[in-house]
């Protein structure tokens, strides 16, 4: 998973939507990864902000919603769900 993940994140970082939210979806299909394993609330993640790249507002904010769920017993100062939740308030 880490190579495909990576590989999300690298093409998020180059402005490649489309690759990025491909990779994302093929972590996203398996739904024992999803349920538990790290990479499926951060594969939710990336596919969220591949879709606000991309423009898709209503699957980004569905995403959103989806790994705000999955770390609702959070920490709420950590850094990466402040960060998510400045994210999705963008989106709305």
């Amino acid at each position: 998973l880490v190579p495909i993940y990576l590989r999300g994140e690298a093409y998020l970082a180059l402005g490649q939507g489309p690759q990025a939210a491909a990779e994302f979806q093929k972590i996203l299909d398996d739904r024992g990864v999803v349920a538990n394993c790290w990479a499926g609330p951060l594969a939710q993640l990336g596919k969220a902000r591949a879709q606000e790249l991309l423009g898709y507002k209503l699957g980004a904010r569905a995403n959103y919603d989806k790994f705000l769920t999955q770390w609702k017993d959070a920490d709420a100062d950590t850094p990466l769900l402040k960060q998510v939740k400045t994210e999705y308030a963008a989106v709305q």
